[in-house]
């Protein structure tokens, strides 16, 4: 028989006021939160980012066009993930704000998502796709080069980057746009197992937003919006373009 796991959290059970949540919250031993509010399962040694999502969430927003912005890419054939970011370039704030998430696909069809992100936002990848495709002898980074993505390497040192994107969520230096559920679901579920390793399980976003944050952030570009060809000039709204693009 087919079993699956969907997991579920308070705010996703429309019959539980606010008052209800919080008369919950406050009556459940602290090391159960997580379990009970969030599904997410006690497993393991606990949480790599153990931090109130309510800290690091932020509503969406219209990214302004002068933060310069990049993106980390993780592919795999089962799941490919990436992470776009952005930087306040005002408080030094680092935005999560857009994601892409999709399996057992080529990498023309995700490239192609990646590009109408934004053609010429600079990107890293997972250092292990420059290993041989089973396909046709190419790298993987190269693949994707080849069809229009500007990437580079990322750094592969996983607990120094760990660190690193811990130490800015802590310090609020680092917010994920509330749409993003892939990641922010991966997020509850990351952990380290009974010997303090990492699972390595569900966590291909979560690698996309670390090669962005430790190699991408190097990167950043702003991207100089393209005006609409198709649209009438108007030199009131300089040209056509009406800034709207978010990600």
């Amino acid at each position: 028989m087919a079993k699956f796991v969907v997991h579920a959290t308070w705010d996703d059970c429309g019959h539980l006021s606010e008052e209800a949540k919080q008369s919950l919250w406050e009556s459940i031993p602290e090391y159960q939160r997580d379990a009970r509010s969030k599904g997410i399962p006690q497993l393991g040694s606990g949480a790599i980012f153990p931090i109130d999502e309510q800290f690091i969430i932020v509503p969406d927003r219209k990214i302004p066009d002068h933060w310069p912005r990049c993106f980390g890419l993780d592919v795999g054939w089962n799941r490919t993930a990436a992470i776009w970011l952005a930087k306040d370039l005002d408080t030094g704030i680092t935005y999560a704000y857009s994601e892409h998430y999709m399996g057992k696909e080529e990498p023309a069809i995700h490239a192609h998502a990646i590009r109408a992100r934004g053609a010429t936002i600079p990107g890293v990848i997972d250092p292990a796709s420059r290993g041989r495709s089973q396909i046709d002898g190419r790298t993987l980074i190269q693949a994707y080069i080849d069809l229009g993505l500007d990437l580079e390497s990322a750094l592969s040192a996983v607990e120094a980057g760990l660190f690193i994107v811990w130490q800015l969520f802590s310090t609020g230096q680092l917010k994920l746009f509330e749409s993003l559920a892939n990641l922010r679901q991966e997020i509850r579920l990351y952990r380290r197992d009974a010997d303090g390793k990492v699972v390595k399980a569900n966590d291909h976003a979560c690698d996309a937003l670390r090669y962005g944050i430790v190699s991408g952030r190097d990167r950043m570009r702003t991207i100089v919006p393209v005006p609409d060809p198709n649209r009438e000039f108007n030199t009131h709204d300089g040209g056509g373009y009406d800034g709207s693009w978010m990600g």
